[in-house]
C-alpha cells in the first residue's frame, strides 16, 4: 500500500484499485482491530482521492458543455 505522503500523487485508477484492496481485506477479517482501524482510515483517504478524481472530472466536462 502506498503511504499517506504519496496518496496525492495517485491516479484515480491506481486509488480505485487499492481502495478495493483495502475492502478486501477489511472484508476477509482475520486482522487485528488495531490493522482493521489502519485500513478502514486509509480507505476513506483513498475514497477521497477518488471523488476529487471523479468532481475534477465533471468540473471539466461541466466547463465544456455547450451553453443550451
Amino acid at each position: 500500500m502506498a503511504t499517506s505522503s504519496d496518496a496525492k500523487k495517485l491516479s484515480y485508477e491506481a486509488a480505485r484499485d487499492e481502495l478495493a484492496e483495502v475492502v478486501t481485506a477489511l472484508e476477509a477479517g482475520g486482522v487485528s482491530l488495531e490493522q482493521s482501524l489502519k485500513l478502514w482510515e486509509r480507505g476513506e483517504e483513498l475514497a477521497t482521492i477518488c471523488q476529487e478524481w471523479l468532481d475534477g472530472a465533471r468540473a471539466k466536462l461541466e466547463s465544456i458543455k455547450p451553453a443550451q
